[in-house]
């Protein structure tokens, strides 16, 4: 069973409360917008999940906000000074920015997969 479900590029979180005998979730990669979903089955949580997006959704639109977007392509990395100098250092060699050098890195580790 896969730990997360996906719905209009939204994906979210499934997990199983042992307390209640339900399964619980929320929408991965939000900043600012807390969405939480729940079930007694799967079935149920997949339901809710796709509810609260719908929902959110509509509520974004009804009001003319821009809803937020999950994994808008811009993160923070902290790595040790040694390793950021190495990569900064073959990103020039290479006629490239460290940011192109970074995204091939986990383009390469992800094709792995």
């Amino acid at each position: 069973m896969s730990n997360t479900i996906k719905y209009k590029g939204y994906v979210g979180s499934v997990e199983i409360s042992e307390e209640d005998h339900t399964f619980t979730g929320k929408v991965l990669g939000l900043k600012k917008s807390l969405i939480m979903y729940e079930g007694k089955t799967l079935q149920e949580l997949t339901e809710d999940f796709c509810g609260s997006i719908d929902d959110y959704l509509e509520y974004c639109n009804a009001d003319g906000i821009e809803p937020e977007k999950p994994y808008k392509g811009s993160f923070n990395v902290r790595i040790g000074s040694d390793l950021h100098r190495s990569a900064a250092i073959y990103a020039m060699e290479h006629n490239q920015s460290l940011n192109s050098f970074v995204e091939d890195a986990i383009r390469q580790k992800l094709a792995c997969m």
